[in-house]
C-alpha cells in the first residue's frame, strides 16, 4: 500500500494538465513502515523521451542516482514513480511494464484533452510478469 496526501496527487494532476499532450513524470520518496509506503516528497521530473514523448517516459539514471544519493543515511527512499498517459486510461501499458521495477509503486494519472482524471497506483509482481493495482490511501 502506499499512502499520499491528497495534495500529492493534486500535484501530480497539475503537472500532468502542464505536460499535455506529453507524458509527464517523476519520482515518489517517503519512507516504508510494516510494508506501507508514505510519500512524503514529490520531484518532478523533466521526461527525457524525445522520440516519442507522448506515449513514453524516462527519467535518467542520473538524476535517480544522485537522489538516492541524497537520500543516503537518512530515513528516506524512492518509494514509487508517477506519470501520466494522455488521452489513454491509467493502466499500464506494455512498455510501462517491460520498463518497470517490482516492490514500487507506480501512480498513472490520465490526462483527457487536458484534463486530467482517473488516477491509480500499480505495483509489477516479482516476476514481472503483470502489475496488480496497489491500494492508494490518501490522507
Amino acid at each position: 500500500m502506499i499512502r499520499l496526501k491528497s495534495a500529492d496527487i493534486e500535484k501530480i494532476k497539475q503537472i500532468a494538465q502542464k505536460t499535455y499532450p506529453h507524458e509527464c513524470c517523476g519520482v515518489m520518496v517517503g519512507s516504508v513502515e510494516n510494508g506501507v509506503k508514505t510519500v512524503t516528497e514529490l520531484i518532478p521530473a523533466e521526461n527525457q523521451r524525445t522520440d516519442s514523448p507522448a506515449n513514453r517516459y524516462l527519467i535518467t539514471p542520473d538524476l535517480l542516482n544522485e537522489l538516492e544519493k541524497k537520500l543516503k543515511g537518512t530515513d528516506r527512499a524512492i518509494v514509487g514513480f508517477f506519470h501520466s498517459h494522455p488521452d489513454v486510461p491509467a493502466r499500464p501499458s506494455t512498455y510501462d511494464q517491460d520498463h518497470a521495477w517490482p516492490w514500487y509503486s507506480y501512480v498513472i494519472v490520465s490526462v483527457s484533452r487536458g484534463q486530467a482524471g482517473e488516477v491509480h497506483n500499480w505495483k509489477l509482481r516479482d516476476d514481472r510478469s503483470a502489475f496488480d493495482a496497489e491500494k492508494m490511501e490518501l490522507v
